[in-house]
């Protein structure tokens, strides 16, 4: 029982190895760059007004992000391996600017305009997270690969209320990250663009198919 539970859900296991890579990689970052980076500012950022409220899509972001993914792990592994690409490759190429590029900004108020619940828990992610390590936002980037796979999964695009749900979720998220000043609109920007590129990687070359019939036709060339 136990080794087929082991061979059903050994997809977990590049999950797991990212994860851990992705944390540490992270988590190394934050604690190094404080200082002599790059700092991101366009002047749209300076016409987004402060709005508390949107901290609560926000950290949504962590849910519907695991969701998507843990959905597809048990329902469809196929999604599930172009997510992960998807995903994995967008984090590994923020990971890899951060490294080479350090960057931060400036845009948090230095005092909250209000006292209430969404301001405290404004105040405790500012704690948290450190204003560098921006770009491009991972925050958009992935909440835009999970309404990719969201939708182009044949079992949840053809329910309307997820399709909807899932673009409201995603957009707020996205605005989300501008509203409570964690990023700028050129992190926004940047992760459109790095998703759009990935977006034709993955689902419409195919690269995951693409990879397999490769396989499939090595094997079966000759031997010589």
């Amino acid at each position: 029982m136990k080794t087929f539970a082991m061979r059903k859900y050994r997809h977990a296991v590049p999950l797991i190895i990212y994860g851990i890579i992705y944390l540490t990689w992270f988590l190394y970052l934050e604690r190094k760059v404080t200082k002599d980076y790059w700092v991101i500012h366009v002047a749209l950022d300076d016409y987004i007004p402060f709005w508390e409220g949107f901290v609560i899509p926000y950290f949504l972001w962590f849910l519907y992000v695991s969701a998507a993914v843990v959905y597809l792990f048990f329902k469809d592994k196929d999604d599930y391996y172009r997510t992960c690409i998807f995903l994995f490759t967008g984090m590994t190429i923020f990971l890899t600017i951060s490294t080479l590029f350090p960057n931060g900004h400036h845009l948090r108020p230095a005092v909250l305009p209000r006292d209430n619940i969404f301001t405290m828990m404004v105040s405790h992610l500012y704690k948290a997270d450190t204003p560098t390590n921006l770009w491009p936002s991972i925050h958009v980037y992935n909440s835009l690969g999970a309404h990719f796979a969201i939708m182009k999964n044949n079992k949840l695009s053809g329910k309307r209320p997820v399709r909807v749900l899932s673009l409201l979720l995603c957009i707020s998220i996205i605005l989300s990250t501008m509203f409570i000043k964690q990023h700028s609109v050129f992190d926004v920007v940047t992760a459109f663009i790095m998703a759009a590129v990935m977006y034709g990687i993955v689902y419409k070359y195919d690269i995951l198919t693409m990879h397999r019939l490769k396989a499939i036709r090595k094997k079966a060339a000759p031997q010589i």
